[in-house]
């Protein structure tokens, strides 16, 4: 069975982030993308100028159209902008008894331009996150869903799980990208308690859209494998497009991942 996957978020015209990096990333995985735009962003490697929210009822009647006619398998949500958008998009998903609800809290973009207005982290942590089967906080995302100092450790990664896990999702994976060291490491929590999964770190200035491409990366994988599968290969996908990120030349910023690095090998 080919997924049909569906990605809620905001745009990148220059096609590193967002729902551009969304669809590719689940194209390369195997999946069917389908997409409801939240916000038009003005953006490029170098950072957000500006964005412009759509209206909550028309970003509702997307979700409509799309669910109303399409089998959709799992659902990554990613920047919702404001709280009339988280809640329409949890309204919605909620009356089409959607599944394999993958959340990134997008809150900052990599060049520090704020993508959420401050008023509506509280309609995502009360609307989007107990509906989530797994919210992918970066650590600076988790300080704000948490309320607490943007101060970590691997300790204290650990010891924030239950307080993020009590927000409301089936599953937390907690990225660990901002701390220092040769591994970048992510704590995945769950029913099935604690798994901590490494990669070595990758020295590269192509890292825009990072969290875009591993959320959709699970929700692709959701469908076919059990979550801590689904991360897993996720993760290892995500390092597979940033080792390969520099055969990229695309802007004078923090330029994109590779998401098509192995189809376009085999394809000489």
């Amino acid at each position: 069975m080919i997924a049909n996957v569906l990605t809620i978020a905001g745009t990148d015209p220059s096609g590193g982030a967002g729902i551009q990096a969304d669809i590719k990333t689940m194209s390369a995985l195997g999946a069917y993308a389908c997409s409801v735009v939240t916000a038009v962003v003005a953006q490029n490697t170098c950072g957000v100028r500006s964005f412009q929210a759509l209206d909550p009822d028309f970003v509702a009647d997307q979700i409509d159209s799309v669910l109303e006619d399409v089998r959709i398998d799992a659902v990554k949500i990613g920047m919702i902008a404001n709280a009339g958008i988280a809640r329409a998009v949890s309204d919605r998903l909620r009356h089409h008894a959607a599944r394999n609800i993958v959340l990134d809290p997008v809150m900052v973009a990599k060049s520090g331009h704020a993508l959420l207005d401050p008023e509506a982290v509280s309609a995502l942590r009360e609307a989007l996150v107990p509906l989530a089967t797994v919210i992918t906080p970066n650590l600076p995302e988790a300080a704000v869903l948490l309320n607490r100092p943007d101060d970590w450790s691997t300790a204290t990664m650990t010891a924030a799980l239950p307080d993020l896990l009590s927000l409301g999702s089936e599953y937390v994976l907690l990225k660990g990208g901002h701390l220092e060291g040769a591994h970048s490491t992510d704590l995945l929590a769950g029913p099935e308690g604690i798994q901590t999964l490494r990669a070595p770190r990758i020295t590269t200035t192509n890292d825009h859209g990072t969290g875009c491409t591993l959320s959709s990366a699970i929700s692709a994988l959701l469908p076919h494998h059990d979550m801590a599968e689904a991360v897993t290969r996720a993760k290892a996908y995500l390092h597979a497009v940033l080792a390969q990120s520099d055969a990229l030349d695309v802007g004078h910023g923090h330029g994109p991942v590779h998401h098509f690095h192995a189809l376009w090998a085999s394809d000489g």
